[in-house]
């Protein structure tokens, strides 16, 4: 089912270097995974609803609250150095 080659071509798309020994153990484990997969196509599933999640999943909204904020009084007594409504910080690029 998967070759070695396949399980080199996947290490070099993730960038992930792998040994000889690392790849014929990694196509040891991916085979026997992909075994047991094949093993679950041959259960009868005509009555079983498909589902994405085991419990059910739903949204939870709060409501946005306008509540007031710091000013910018209180943000410039914070700031190491704040001048005319801006922030100085280090040159980051050259």
């Amino acid at each position: 089912m998967i070759s070695e080659e396949d399980v080199k071509k996947v290490a070099k798309l993730a960038r992930i270097h792998l040994s000889d020994e690392e790849t014929k153990q990694h196509t040891k484990h991916l085979e026997a995974i992909l075994e047991y997969v094949e093993k679950l196509n041959e259960l009868d599933v005509t009555n079983v609803k498909p589902t994405s999640h085991a419990v059910s999943v739903e949204n939870v909204y709060h409501e946005d609250i306008v509540e007031p904020s710091l000013t910018e009084k209180d943000i410039a007594q914070m700031a190491v150095d704040y001048k005319d409504g801006a922030f100085k910080v280090p040159k980051v690029i050259e």
